[in-house]
Order: structure tokens, then sequence, then C-alpha cells
């Protein structure tokens, strides 16, 4: 690339950073804003033709997103997410129960739910099995914090990073690799976790008694609960099923981004207020993957990053120094441009050392 194409990725990516370090300060400016002035001047500059658009836009993640977002954005509604939660929660018997039962519960929620809906939801949950517990909320929201970051790591739609690893990596039958992979050093983690937690807030482990929930007075609409609950399931169950397919060498469905899409459409009918469902979607976030992916195709053009990248892995090895090579670019790189942008450029970058979805 040309001299002017660096400089436009260095201003591009000055104009990244510089939004996210202002935005730690004044939190009103939206994420989204920032990627999507940032899509902008990709554009302007000519790193990214605007006839190349629409190639640089993954529908499949998408649509994956939207289709998401509309069922949990469902079941966090009509309030079936907040039961679940509570009623299993609410079964343990003792201030390391609770503990530890709150974030297995917390967890596995965003390991299924996307991570962003759990620490919405989460936070009135954590408050009520604090006063339970009778013990100070401060460890409780670690604990959130600590579950659904950990949870959401376990699957392809725990979170939005792992989706573009999962659809854009070219991995053969993601979620089952994920779930293979993560399951146990995810459910050891999240029981680990609130140990450590305890430990070092000094909380005692006592009997609790004479405490009454009941889970159902959450419910604030049982026809979307069920709806949701349905169509949530069965998106997961195809998902699955799709993976065994692609492993088992039979026909299967290639762009998966149409699932939870297709099933969110038939939920839309069912459900009580269908415009209310869509308003649950966050459309921030998919207007920050729409603009993230047309400014990360441009700084990939731009070649500006390639020798700080090359830095941390300048070539495949094929033995543990690639792990070791992506672990620690990711946690440093990570840091200045945020996860999901590293996420798409590095991508990009693997491909570009011969890295395929089987390594």
């Amino acid at each position: 690339m040309t001299p002017v194409n660096h400089v436009a990725g260095l201003i591009i990516l000055a104009w990244i950073i510089g939004g996210l370090i202002i935005r730690s300060r004044r939190p009103s400016i939206p994420i989204w804003a920032i990627m999507a002035a940032a899509s902008t001047l990709t554009v302007l500059t000519g790193l990214e033709p605007f006839d190349k658009l629409g190639e640089a836009i993954d529908l499949d993640v998408i649509l994956f997103l939207i289709g998401m977002f509309s069922l949990v954005g469902l079941a966090e509604g009509s309030g079936l997410l907040k039961v679940i939660a509570i009623k299993l929660v609410s079964r343990a018997g003792s201030t390391r129960g609770i503990l530890v039962s709150t974030s297995i519960v917390l967890g596995l929620l965003a390991t299924f739910a996307v991570n962003d809906t759990v620490a919405l939801m989460g936070p009135p949950i954590i408050y009520t099995m604090a006063k339970i517990a009778g013990v100070d909320p401060v460890p409780f929201f670690l604990i959130l914090a600590f579950a659904i970051t950990i949870g959401s790591a376990m699957t392809p739609i725990g979170n939005p990073q792992n989706l573009l690893i999962a659809i854009e990596s070219g991995i053969t039958a993601p979620f089952m690799k994920f779930m293979s992979a993560l399951i146990v050093p995810t459910l050891v983690n999240l029981v680990l976790t609130p140990l450590v937690v305890m430990k070092l807030y000094n909380i005692e482990n006592h009997v609790l008694k004479g405490f009454i929930i009941i889970p159902e007075e959450h419910l604030k609409n049982k026809r979307n609960a069920l709806v949701s609950g349905v169509f949530f399931t069965a998106t997961i169950v195809i998902l699955v099923v799709n993976d065994i397919l692609e492993i088992m060498g039979f026909k299967w469905i290639e762009h998966r981004g149409f699932i939870p899409f297709i099933m969110a459409s038939l939920a839309y009918i069912l459900s009580s207020n269908p415009r209310d469902t869509l308003s649950r979607v966050d459309w921030g976030t998919i207007v920050f993957f729409i603009t993230m992916f047309i400014t990360m195709d441009g700084i990939w053009r731009s070649g500006v990053l390639n020798p700080l990248l090359n830095i941390f892995m300048s070539a495949r090895y094929g033995d543990y120094r690639d792990v070791l090579s992506i672990a620690v670019s990711s946690i440093v790189i990570s840091q200045f441009i945020s996860n999901v942008p590293f996420t798409k450029l590095f991508i990009d970058y693997m491909h570009s050392l011969g890295f395929t979805g089987e390594m």
C-alpha cells in the first residue's frame, strides 16, 4: 500500500483509540457512534472502495445478531430469564451455596443468552441474593462480572467476538468445537471464582433459613415466555444438529446466521407485541458491527498494523508458539482497539499467514 494509505490508516486508528479514551470519561458517547464515524473516514479516504462495502459486511454475522437479540430480548422482556435464574439460585441452602449457584446459573445463562443481556438483567437478581445471604452486595456484583465473562466464552453465541471467530474463521462445527474444548474449564472456573471471592472478602459460610421466594411472580407475560422458550431452545438444538451433520459429512446449513434469524421471524408473529420484541434488539450493536466490518477491512487494506502484528506473530509455526503468540497479541492489542475490532482484524491477519478453521 502507498504511504498515503498508511497515513489514512493511522488517522482512523487514532480516531478509534481517541474516541475510546474520551468515552471512558464521557460514557454518554456510544461506541457504535465512534465506529460509525470511523467507517465514514474509511470510505472518504479511499481505504474501503464504495462499491466494495457490501462485500466487507458479513451478513451472516448481522442476521445472527438480530435473530439472537430478538429471541433473548423476548425472553428477558417476558421475565423468563429472571424466573429461571431466581428459581435455580434460590434452591441454595447456605451462603457458599448461594454464591456458587449464582455464579453457575448466571454464567450458563450468559453462555446461551449473550453476556450483555445477563449483565443488564443480573444486578436486581444479585442484589436480592445478597440480601438473602446477609452479605455485602459488592462481592456478588463481582461474581456477576466474572461469571458472565467466563460463561460467555463457552459457546459461539456467548459474546460477539466468539461469534466472529465461529463464522469468519472457517471452524468446522463451531458450536461443538467450542463446547467440547471449553465446557470443563468454564464450569471449573464458575465454581472456583465465587470460592476465591469468599476468601478475599472473608465471607463465612452459614445455613440460610426462613426465606421464601416465588420466582413465578417475576413472570410478566406467559405467552411471550412460552414463545421465546420454544424458539430459543429450537435455535440451540438446530445449531447443534447442524454441527453434527457437518461432522458426519451430510449436507448442512453453511450460513448459520440465518438459523436464529428465521426462528426470530417466526417468534415475531406469535409474540403478543412484535413491535416491542423488535425494539429490544440492541440496534446500537448492529450498527457497530456493520460499521466495524467496513472500518477494519479498510485498516487491513492500509497495512498500517502489519509491523505491530508481525512483532507478535510473523509466521505460522504449527506448535505451542502459535497459541502463545495469539494469546499475547490478543491481550496486548485488544487493550487499544477493543476486543471485537481486534478479533476481526486478527482473523484476517491469521488467514494471511495460512491459518484455516482447522489450524
